[in-house]
């Protein structure tokens, strides 16, 4: 039985900010500490209950303690079964396998191989270059403006948001950032379908170019829709153009689907909107139903690893195998990621109706349940792309306010002006208008706020 101090949230919150790193985050603008959870919901010591629309930055597919994936960990405890096995195979690991390839279209699964990496998404992102630079031979790496991949040294070295990178020294050489297509912030100011256009023909330029100062490519990296970048899709063609590009000049192409992953943006893997087929997968969050676990799935001609050349002690983890595996069998026996279309279109209209109403909001955005609302400050003199200058503070300011209200949602993209919403999988159409209609409120009492004070200042 767990003892719960007095007092709610505080006690734990000040103990927290006493003891852990200054790196920690999510406490500084969501302070809570959780109760229990259930489903969509969480609840903290004071007894207040919040939609979770973080759920583990879409970690958590079928939203907390789902019975499904309780009760595959509790066969696995009761079994005496082992917990941890390096990568010495069980019967749950090989159901785990099955049912991973099983998710994938048949040309990509069934030429397809699987490394166990360390735990975390970014761990999968420092095998897949790993992979790749061993396959080719080679080592530039080509990334995007606006991506994130993770925060170890390679993959920080991928992310487009300077901050965090300023202040590492030595982070992996030889990375390339190539304008993503961003149709709210177009890099070529253009937007739409020109926009996209151009950033294909750029690459394909810059890759022909003998004087562009990049070396033959190890690889090419990229996110379906990047997440921590703002919840921005990438458009179907210009997917199609970067596998052509790639494919025609022998470089291995990258999808890092860690967030993407499983339904999340209406079909089981992003990349399927595309019809394209990966060279790599690096693939997380949701795979381990809610347990830690990392893997690269490849294509079986990049397989050129000696034994040893990758390893990772925590690459065993057999709870989160059996949690995974419950977890993908869940989603396809109900189609979740047709759920996630469904339940998505009808956020996304609420959002868009708020953005309406309101001149702060500057774009909606996003696939399936993989959604943001970017805010922007109208009234500044702003000169970079886009129409109008990110407004963080505001959204900041908005985030506070659906948290008073009871909706846990995160922030993201440029100056964090970007309210991501990633909410459980199985989150119904009544929740869904629940969640808006906190947001539409939240969003209505910060600008009637800012016009008051602006009132009262004149």
């Amino acid at each position: 039985m767990v003892s719960y101090p007095e007092g709610g949230n505080k006690p734990i919150l000040t103990q927290q900010a006493n003891r852990e790193s200054n790196a920690r985050t999510y406490p500084r603008h969501l302070p809570l500490a959780i109760r229990e959870a259930q489903g969509v919901t969480v609840t903290d010591m004071n007894g207040d209950e919040y939609y979770d629309c973080l759920a583990g930055a879409g970690t958590l597919a079928l939203g907390h303690n789902h019975p499904r994936v309780v009760a595959a960990i509790e066969r696995v405890l009761a079994a005496d079964r082992p917990m941890h096995t390096l990568d010495i195979s069980t019967p749950a690991k090989e159901q785990f396998v099955d049912s991973l390839f099983g998710s994938f279209p048949d040309a990509f699964g069934d030429h397809a191989k699987v490394q166990f990496c360390s735990p975390a998404g970014t761990d999968a992102v420092e095998a897949a270059l790993k992979l790749v630079k061993t396959a080719t031979d080679n080592r530039s790496v080509l990334g995007f403006r606006g991506a994130y991949h993770g925060m170890t040294n390679g993959a920080l070295s991928l992310m487009g948001e300077t901050d965090a990178k300023e202040p590492v020294p030595g982070l992996m050489s030889d990375v390339h950032h190539l304008p993503y297509p961003y149709d709210y912030r177009c890099p070529f100011g253009i937007g739409g379908d020109a926009g996209h256009r151009a950033a294909s023909s750029y690459v394909e330029n810059l890759l022909d170019d003998t004087g562009s100062g990049i070396t033959d490519p190890a690889g090419m990296i990229l996110e379906p829709v990047q997440g921590e970048g703002g919840a921005i899709p990438a458009p179907d063609e210009w997917l199609h153009e970067m596998r052509r590009i790639t494919r025609e000049r022998d470089i291995p192409l990258i999808l890092d689907e860690i967030q993407t992953g499983l339904g999340r943006t209406g079909e089981l893997y992003a990349f399927e909107h595309a019809d394209i087929e990966p060279d790599v997968v690096t693939l997380s969050k949701a795979i381990g139903g809610g347990l830690p676990l990392a893997v690269v799935v490849y294509h079986e001609d990049l397989d050129v690893w000696e034994p040893g050349a990758h390893a990772g002690t925590f690459r065993g983890n057999q709870l989160a195998m059996a949690a995974g595996e419950a977890t993908i069998d869940y989603v396809l026996e109900h189609d979740l990621d047709d759920h996630a279309t469904a339940v998505g279109h009808h956020l996304r209209a609420r959002l868009e109706a708020t953005a309406e109403r309101f001149d702060v909001v500057g774009d909606v955005r996003g696939r399936g349940l993989m959604l943001g609302v970017e805010f922007v400050d109208p009234a500044s003199d702003w000169r970079g792309a886009g129409p109008h200058a990110p407004g963080g503070d505001l959204a900041q300011s908005v985030q506070a306010e659906c948290f008073g209200r009871g909706l846990v949602v995160e922030l993201g993209g440029r100056d964090g002006a970007t309210a991501r919403f990633l909410p459980p999988l199985i989150v119904s159409e009544s929740q869904i208008d629940d969640i808006a209609d906190i947001f539409d409120e939240a969003v209505s009492a910060v600008v009637n706020t800012d016009a008051t004070a602006s009132e009262v200042s004149l």
